[in-house]
């Protein structure tokens, strides 16, 4: 079952990124569509601005601010495999 990453809209190249990788990434437009997800990529232009920081989801918010597409599905590969350990 593919690892289901929640990405801000702005993030096109990131969710594009992550598609190919075999991940299943749902659109963050409201602080309720980050339940369930295995991770979460927001821009940090404003830190909270989803309420993603306080949802209650099982897996990690990755901050993208001042990085590359490939450095953040880096960092998420990181984060899942770390979660299946």
């Amino acid at each position: 079952m593919a690892k289901k990453i929640g990405v801000e809209q702005s993030l096109t190249a990131v969710q594009q990124e992550l598609e190919q990788m075999g991940y299943e990434v749902v659109p963050l437009q409201q602080e309720t569509d980050a339940n369930g997800c295995d991770c979460c990529v927001i821009t940090g232009g404003d830190q909270n601005v989803m309420g993603v920081q306080d949802a209650a989801i099982q897996g990690s918010v990755i901050n993208a601010h001042g990085m590359s597409a490939q450095e953040v599905c880096q960092m998420v590969e990181q984060k899942v495999n770390q979660q299946q350990a």
